[in-house]
């Protein structure tokens, strides 16, 4: 693959990456996916180089930034949405008492997941 053409497909694939990170901010997974596709096939290109050019370095290790840009946010996101999912899914009620009054937990899953109120 000529340096001409391995800079091009750097370049359109740190473009590709900062449009992934909009469209996942914007919740358009839509787009997203079709950016995701068109980064996957720009990795497969570039994986074919074998020696990166010397001036191409710098927006190698910015294409780098722009990624662990995105999986943090994806990352952390994945992570709020858990956290979410576990507090919705706890029970509101933890134990009551048995007829020896000793306590016993309750067997609600949790009012919003379960559909119970």
């Amino acid at each position: 693959m000529s340096a001409g053409k391995t800079h091009e497909y750097l370049v359109r694939l740190r473009d590709v990456i900062i449009q992934e990170r909009e469209f996942a901010k914007k919740l358009n997974i839509d787009e997203m996916m079709r950016v995701m596709a068109v980064k996957q096939e720009l990795i497969q290109y570039l994986s074919l180089v074998q020696v990166l050019d010397q001036e191409d370095r710098p927006l190698a290790a910015e294409i780098r930034s722009e990624n662990r840009r995105n999986a943090f946010l994806f990352r952390s996101t994945l992570g709020w949405i858990r956290g979410i999912m576990e507090f919705f899914g706890k029970s509101t009620v933890t134990s009551t008492y048995s007829a020896n009054a000793s306590t016993i937990p309750m067997q609600i899953n949790g009012r919003l997941l379960s559909g119970k109120v």
